[in-house]
């Protein structure tokens, strides 16, 4: 007979719990609702003319491995 989803999600979950991971969850902010997109470019004008921000950005620039990124 055929599982039901609710039985195929729980053996994969199981699965994954018995590799030794656990669900995680995670809330993020909806890119598709109105105004996220001119939100984001007036936090990223804010950050522009930041020093602390160009300053960090160049250490970031100095310690990352970027080799074999495509």
């Amino acid at each position: 007979m055929a599982q039901s989803t609710r039985e195929r999600v729980n053996v994969y979950r199981a699965k994954l719990r018995s590799s030794g991971l656990r669900p995680v969850q995670i809330w993020v902010p909806d890119a598709r609702r109105p105004g996220f997109a001119e939100e984001c470019r007036r936090q990223s004008r804010l950050l522009d003319a930041d020093p602390q921000e160009a300053e960090i950005t160049a250490w970031l620039e100095e310690v990352s491995d970027a080799d074999g990124w495509q």
